[in-house]
């Protein structure tokens, strides 16, 4: 199963819940997850099966580094295959070039760290 999103954001979310037959998940945002403070709910939607990426921005307030590490800890004590990429000064929504928080350089890296991640675990060719 392909299914691809970017930004994932609020719409992403979905994406990640009940999905088990994903082979990998990148993680941009769990947006309202995160936000939320609810790091339970955030490992409950990426805990069945896949492999997850997570690529975020240092500078992002809506989701501080402290809770992208958080989640990290919490994926490593239940023993979930995770990697995760924090960009120094990217502010939330990064990627997304029609935002004034567009940056360029991050945005191409983590579009090729997603597709990498993607190849690595076949999800791409």
């Amino acid at each position: 199963m392909r299914e691809m999103r970017w930004p994932a954001g609020r719409s992403g979310e979905g994406l990640l819940v009940d999905r088990p037959r994903l082979r990998a998940r990148v993680a941009s945002g769990l947006g309202q997850i995160l936000m939320s403070g609810d790091l339970e709910g955030a490992v409950a939607a990426l805990a069945p099966g896949a492999p997850v990426l997570g690529l975020y921005g240092e500078a992002d307030t809506g989701i501080p580094v402290a809770q992208v590490e958080a989640l990290k800890e919490a994926l490593a004590a239940n023993n979930k295959t995770a990697e995760f990429k924090i960009y120094p000064g990217a502010p939330h929504g990064f990627h997304a070039d029609y935002r004034t928080s567009y940056r360029k350089e991050a945005a191409e890296d983590a579009w090729n760290q997603m597709q990498a991640w993607f190849k690595k675990y076949g999800v791409l060719s």
